[in-house]
C-alpha cells in the first residue's frame, strides 16, 4: 500500500493556525467525512478515543492520529500542515505542524498496519518533512507525499 492509494488531493490542507489538538482532530475528521461517507462525529469519536490512550505524536513536529471505523469500507488518509503548530502532547514537548490521520475499516488488519508503516516512514524522514514544511500549498504537499 502506497500513500497515493489512500490519500486524495482534496484530503490535504494547509492551515495557518489552529487553537488545539481537539480542534485539529475535528477539522481533519470533517475533511475525511466529505470523502468517505461516514459521519464526521463518528470519525472524531473514534480518533479521540484512540488519542486518549496516549498521544500519537512522533516528536519532531509530527503526529499520526488514527482509528478503525466499523462503517468505513476502505482505508483513507488525511494530511494537514499547520504553519504555527499545535500542542499535541508530544513526548519531546514540540508543537506538531505535520499531521497525517489514518482511518481504516474495523477489520482491515494487515492493510491498517501496512498503511501505518508507510505513513510512519514518511513522518520519520527528516528530509521529506523539511520539504513538506517548505511547501506552501496543498497541491505542492500532495505531490511531495505521493512520490
Amino acid at each position: 500500500m502506497k500513500i497515493f492509494d489512500i490519500l486524495r488531493p482534496d484530503n490535504v490542507s494547509v492551515m495557518e493556525e489552529i487553537a488545539s489538538k481537539r480542534d485539529l482532530l475535528q477539522v481533519l475528521t470533517q475533511n475525511a467525512a466529505k470523502t468517505c461517507g461516514v459521519d464526521a462525529r463518528t470519525l472524531f469519536d473514534v480518533v479521540l478515543e484512540r488519542e486518549s490512550l496516549g498521544s500519537t505524536a512522533f516528536g519532531k513536529g509530527t503526529a499520526l492520529p488514527h482509528g478503525r471505523i466499523p462503517e468505513l469500507d476502505k482505508t483513507i488518509a488525511v494530511f494537514a500542515k499547520v504553519n504555527k503548530g499545535v500542542d499535541f502532547e508530544a513526548g519531546d514537548e514540540k508543537n506538531v505542524d505535520l499531521v497525517f490521520m489514518l482511518l481504516s475499516p474495523e477489520n482491515s488488519g494487515a492493510d491498517h498496519l501496512q498503511a501505518l508503516a508507510e505513513i510512519s516512514a514518511v513522518m520519520r524522514n527528516d528530509a521529506l518533512c523539511a520539504k513538506l514544511r517548505k511547501a506552501t500549498t496543498a497541491d505542492e504537499i500532495y505531490k511531495i507525499l505521493i512520490k
